[in-house]
């Protein structure tokens, strides 16, 4: 294979570059003053849109249904919520050592976020497992990341200068809580209409998440907080990001054979159980750590976003080979992850 091949098989996510352009243009033109504050208004009403998509978007009568199979949901439910948040307490005081305060903090919350759900469906059925599982798991860690998140991250974080303020649980309460809840009531009625313009629910997505990062890393670039991060820095923050993933990676593996389940559901308990939302980490970010240099809080989530899909990309593969069928492409997994993803998606809308 030439240099160019490879190049082009590397699974760079292309929302990633608009993340990094993003951050380009706030630390060229960083919002100050007043366009700063009409930001904070702007990304407060795109993050409580966010979540009232997100509770109109997951079907309640699919989740219970896959809870049947509760020694798959529980077993990926206690690596997103029990072994992560472990690794993150075991590596936190060890990064505070050698990294500012604010991307030691960031290794620990990425640990307590919920899994990813288009992903992780769509790795599932490229590797050829248990889509439906997947589907399941993934929406489940978001319905209940939506309350479990930020109380882990005030038990955990509260001593590590992560606390939150009362104001900022009812945050919490008004802008992620109650809007999930009222898209959950109005699902019946909108559900439908969202599963047919996904493009909607693709740039709100993608918009409050951008408007996020823009607001932090312009704050950031006004503070100063730039001045104290260094290349290496980077390399110690993605070298653990490595770390933290080889070993849950590994972990569910080997608990997953252990307990005897099926090539299927294996293959959907690593990919449910080894991701990390930066869809809702990021907003959520906003809210949880308020009053904090959240452009550095963040960054460890956003390497680790791009970290877990390079090595995902090659575990499916690898598990793909392992089947009598052929070994897609990156050209045919993505189409594969589309597909998987709407056809999922469409399992979940009357």
């Amino acid at each position: 294979m030439s240099l160019r091949s490879r190049l082009r098989a590397i699974p760079v996510d292309r929302f990633l570059l608009l993340l990094i352009a993003t951050v380009a243009l706030a630390a060229v033109l960083p919002a100050r003053g007043q366009v700063a504050e009409a930001f904070d208004w702007i990304t407060y009403g795109a993050i409580a849109l966010l979540f009232f998509l997100y509770g109109a978007r997951l079907s309640p009568q699919a989740v219970w249904a896959g809870l049947l199979h509760w020694r798959l949901q529980g077993l990926v439910f206690l690596s997103t919520f029990a072994l992560f948040p472990l690794v993150g307490l075991l590596v936190y005081p060890m990064a505070g050592q050698i990294l500012p305060a604010e991307l030691a903090l960031g290794l620990l919350y990425l640990t307590l976020l919920p899994s990813t759900v288009q992903s992780s469906i769509a790795f599932t059925s490229i590797a050829g497992g248990n889509v439906p599982a997947a589907l399941t798991s993934a929406s489940v860690s978001n319905m209940l990341g939506v309350v479990v998140t930020p109380l882990l991250v005030l038990l955990l974080a509260s001593g590590s200068g992560g606390a939150i303020s009362f104001d900022a649980i009812e945050k919490i309460a008004l802008q992620i809580l109650a809007p999930f809840v009222a898209g959950q009531v109005v699902r019946p009625l909108i559900g439908a209409w969202l599963a047919r313009h996904k493009p909607v629910t693709t740039v709100v997505d993608r918009g409050s998440i951008l408007l996020v990062v823009y607001a932090a890393f312009s704050e950031g670039v006004v503070a100063g907080v730039w001045t104290s991060l260094d290349w290496q820095d980077l390399a110690v923050v993605v070298l653990l990001d490595i770390a933290i993933l080889a070993f849950v990676l590994s972990v569910t593996t080997l608990l997953a054979r252990k307990l005897r389940f099926s090539r299927e559901d294996e293959i959907a308990i690593v990919f449910c159980g080894s991701k990390k939302s930066m869809a809702t980490g990021i907003p959520m970010a906003g809210i949880l750590f308020a009053g904090h240099a959240m452009a550095l809080v963040v960054l460890p989530l956003m390497l680790f976003h791009q970290i877990q899909l390079f090595a995902c990309a090659a575990l499916a593969q690898r598990y793909a080979r392992r089947t009598s069928g052929p070994v897609p492409s990156v050209t045919e997994a993505a189409a594969a992850e589309r597909r998987s993803v709407e056809d999922a998606v469409a399992t979940t809308n009357p």
